[in-house]
């Protein structure tokens, strides 16, 4: 059997990562896009949105991050797996988002306070997940996340455990609050310094 190099498999193994976070950002735009086409058949809701906004940008986030995937020495087909894992994971959640059919609720702040404990544990997975994709990227990449790293991961399971429990509508909406805010924080300190 010809082997192949981690530079010839990259470009393989992102193709098919593409794919499907492409199906959960083409996921999330068509339910945006629904609104617009028709505007008075589900009411807009600001805790909706805003994990719409916060999973939309994870999903762009996550295809970024795996620009560091080029550099790890060699492939396997478990890593090769966990990634099509992960992002599987990242697309339930947009799909938990705009569901097929949300009729027997009252919309989609109904539907996911309802389906919360099912987002929320996805959430969790993929603050695990990001630990095990970090540390495949080897420890240059762990030592350039600096300290913030350390305690995403702790304060991200935290709130996903608080959300998990709580459905008032005002924790929901402070918990999805602080997460986008931690990703828009996260941006400017890590991207931003790393290029």
């Amino acid at each position: 059997m010809e082997t192949i190099s981690p530079h010839e498999l990259f470009p393989h193994v992102r193709i098919v990562m593409g794919m499907v976070i492409g199906l959960g950002i083409t996921r999330m735009l068509t339910g945006i896009a629904s609104f617009i086409q028709h505007p008075g058949r589900y009411r807009l809701s600001l805790l909706h949105m805003l994990w719409v906004g916060s999973i939309l940008l994870e999903l762009v986030l996550f295809w970024w991050w795996e620009f560091g995937l080029a550099r790890i020495p060699a492939w396997s087909f478990g890593i090769y797996l966990f990634l099509i894992a992960y992002a599987v994971v990242l697309y339930l959640l947009a799909a938990l988002l705009f569901p097929d059919n949300i009729s027997e609720y009252a919309g989609y702040e109904d539907f996911f306070i309802r389906r919360r404990r099912w987002f929320f544990g996805l959430l969790a997975v993929t603050f695990l997940l990001d630990v095990v994709d970090t540390l495949i990227k080897g420890s240059e990449r762990w030592s350039q996340l600096s300290g913030d790293y350390l305690v995403q991961v702790p304060i991200g399971l935290t709130l996903c455990l608080v959300a998990f429990v709580s459905a008032r509508r005002s924790v929901q909406i402070a918990l999805a609050l602080v997460h986008l805010t931690y990703q828009v924080y996260w941006i400017g300190r890590v991207v931003y310094t790393m290029g």
